[in-house]
């Protein structure tokens, strides 16, 4: 043989190597196998978190049970001493390749409001660090929280940053909130070990409240669809929802304002779930005894993409965020940033509807289309990476969207007005042009 026959064969088979090597190295990332150590620690909202709180975390399929510590934090190191030990429930769920892992979940209650908590999870020489939390104050005093469009791609890479710029603007939220489509694949385990890994410990500090998007969703062979396996399994939500949603619907009080997840993309592809959501949310919005009301869902009920209409979703629930006067809307799924009021017939002439509707994206995948200037919008923007803080006082919304780098884009007040709807007070920050094309 000649040599350079020879050659042609070895980078064959070099490249073959390779080939197959790149391959096993993919699947072992996906796989992304848990250890005897806990991790994925994320906190949760209850439906009242002033006195409960929620935890989820997993371990390898081998451990066979885990537990919770729990005191009132203390500098003095020895508030471990004090510490309450309760044992978690326990679900297995297949990661893929005949691997499974443990999925341990606890809800911690009898809380005293507006006390700041160290917990850890584990067993054995097993265990995590411990974690702050801070559980929700009296009704109508101030607090922040932090919302998220979409995450989706890139995650580790790129959203890791927006997540920790929204923490050093907001470390004592109290809550983060995800308008869907958090990973791009809902039963990808290695995306949402990205996205467990992007945020860290602020998982396990701050409580999440996230909605469902179309990509936190998966066909079924029977033809409908249903949230990833995930899902159930790492977030511990309240079961506040209708029959059959949940987890994905579901309403938490904090301080005087009712947050509340409707599961849009059940309410595009059933019609099933569109009823018993509508019929849900008439009486949760009904029976509000709270100052504030805001709801998040994925799919927008006016895009800021030309080609979309989200006409189930605006038809069925616009009516009843204008009869019961639902202050503030955030929404997702277009990959870009808008914001405004509706103006909507009135008195002979147009005025606002009261409610305000955002759309947002968190994560680094963007629209390919300039946003399309509509009649609702006050502010918007294209290929930007954003995170928003709202602080709430007793009559006053404070919202501020951040641009990934911590530049302030845009800004506004709602104030509460007596008989009226909330008047809106525009804070654009001067200098800073909208960028929309």
């Amino acid at each position: 043989m000649t040599n350079s026959f020879i050659k042609k064969k070895l980078c064959l088979i070099v490249t073959v190597f390779l080939v197959l090597g790149m391959h096993q190295i993919a699947r072992a990332e996906d796989i992304n196998p848990p250890t005897l150590t806990p991790d994925r620690i994320i906190l949760n909202v209850t439906e009242n978190p002033s006195k409960s709180m929620a935890v989820n975390w997993r371990t390898a399929s081998s451990v066979k049970e885990n537990f919770a510590e729990i005191a009132i934090a203390d500098a003095d190191p020895r508030f471990i001493s004090q510490a309450k030990r309760i044992e978690a429930a326990k679900e297995i769920v297949n990661i893929g390749d005949s691997v499974s892992a443990n999925y341990f979940s606890i809800v911690f209650d009898n809380l005293v409001p507006d006390t700041k908590y160290a917990y850890r999870v584990g067993e054995g020489d097993h265990w995590s660090e411990w974690f702050h939390f801070k559980t929700a104050g009296k009704i109508n005093e101030p607090f922040s929280f932090i919302y998220f469009g979409d995450v989706q791609v890139n995650i580790h890479a790129m959203w890791s940053r927006v997540v920790r710029e929204a923490f050093a603007k907001a470390p004592d939220a109290r809550l983060m909130m995800y308008a869907g489509d958090l990973i791009n694949r809902a039963n990808q385990n290695a995306e949402w070990g990205d996205w467990f890994e992007a945020g860290g410990f602020i998982h396990s500090m701050i409580p999440g409240f996230p909605t469902p998007g179309n990509h936190d969703h998966f066909d079924l062979t029977n033809g409908k669809n249903a949230t990833s396996l995930y899902w159930r399994p790492q977030f511990n939500l309240p079961k506040n929802g209708p029959g059959g949603l949940e987890e994905t619907c579901y309403f938490s009080d904090i301080q005087g304002t009712r947050f509340i997840s409707l599961n849009s993309d059940q309410v595009e592809v059933s019609d099933e779930y569109l009823e018993k959501q509508r019929v849900w949310l008439d009486s949760v919005l009904k029976n509000n005894e709270n100052f504030w009301t805001c709801i998040t869902f994925h799919h927008p009920i006016y895009s800021s993409k030309g080609t979309r209409d989200n006409k189930r979703m605006r038809e069925t629930f616009k009516p009843l965020f204008d009869k019961y006067k639902v202050d503030l809307v955030l929404q997702g799924h277009d990959h870009t940033y808008a914001r405004g009021m509706e103006k909507i017939p009135m008195n002979g002439k147009n005025e606002k509807s009261g409610t305000m509707y955002v759309v947002s994206v968190s994560g680094p995948k963007m629209t390919d289309n300039a946003v399309e200037k509509k009649f609702w919008m006050d502010r918007s923007a294209i290929y930007m990476q954003l995170f928003q803080v709202i602080k709430v006082s007793n009559n006053k919304m404070e919202f501020k969207a951040y641009t990934a780098t911590g530049e302030l884009y845009d800004a506004f007040d709602l104030i509460k007005q007596k008989n009226k709807i909330n008047k809106l007070v525009n804070k654009i920050p001067k200098g800073v042009p909208e960028k929309y094309k």
